[in-house]
């Protein structure tokens, strides 16, 4: 059944060339939304855009709101802050490493809202869906970047929230497990031992947003045993960490990694 609300709605999804971007281009364009597709790899960008009738607006994503607003008549009601990047390990992890994970998986979001809320606040009303990752709310083993970066979209997502409802815009953190995807993949051993035995298909999670954004909730759990976690974590602090840590002494049994670095 189409969401009446979405039916002809000005949709981008950056990251959208396969994945989880991908997915959410295609369910938003199934319920009637006109679709910018972006994607740093302009084929895969352009690929997606044939499938679903949207339009291609290939780059960097930190950079295409002017563009993806031109190619929807002038205008953006719903922009999917999707793009992300896992680089990095540890705490060894090396500054490039570092700067590219906060530049993608933070200031990408902080660059588009700046360019989206001025209109969005002028005529009452948007709506900014961020992927940001269960590890934004609890963290990822193995995955220092990745985690520390995720919490700061997640952060950044709620103050978006908070400041500006009661004037018409609308935030969703979408904060999945494992979605088997190539980052996923990459992910390798430490992927596969977190995540492997509840990952779900980007389908699913598109379901999800699409769920959440009709229910008008802030934080989109595809994974719902996610908020059991997140209220554990809150509430015992030492027990949650004892069990990640645990977590940690399985990963490092099962690919001899200890956190990056080798103690010599």
């Amino acid at each position: 059944m189409v969401v009446e609300t979405l039916r002809d709605a000005r949709v981008v999804v950056t990251g959208a060339g396969g994945g989880i971007g991908a997915a959410l281009a295609r369910r938003f364009a199934a319920e009637g939304a006109r679709v910018v597709v972006n994607d740093l790899n302009a084929g895969a960008a352009q690929a997606v855009a044939d499938e679903i009738g949207g339009t291609a607006v290939p780059g960097d994503a930190s950079g295409i709101v002017g563009k993806a607003r031109d190619a929807l008549g002038g205008t953006i009601d719903i922009f999917c802050a999707n793009a992300g990047v896992g680089t990095g390990s540890g705490a060894d992890a090396t500054d490039e490493d570092w700067e590219l994970s906060w530049d993608v998986n933070v200031m990408s979001h902080v660059r588009a809202a700046r360019e989206l809320l001025p209109e969005w606040l002028e005529r009452g009303n948007g709506r900014f869906v961020a992927t940001v990752s269960a590890a934004g709310l609890l963290t990822m083993v193995g995955a220092a970047p990745y985690s520390v970066t995720k919490h700061g979209a997640y952060a950044f997502a709620e103050w978006l929230s908070l400041t500006y409802r009661h004037r018409g815009i609308q935030v969703h953190a979408v904060c999945p497990q494992g979605v088997r995807t190539d980052m996923m993949r990459a992910a390798g051993a430490a992927g596969e031992l977190v995540l492997g035995p509840t990952a779900i298909e980007p389908e699913e999670l598109a379901d999800a947003v699409i769920e959440g954004i009709v229910a008008e909730r802030f934080l989109i759990l595809p994974h719902p045993e996610v908020a059991g976690y997140y209220a554990a974590r809150a509430a015992d602090p030492e027990h949650w960490l004892d069990g990640m840590n645990r977590l940690q002494q399985k990963l490092e049994r099962v690919t001899g990694d200890a956190g990056g670095w080798s103690g010599e």
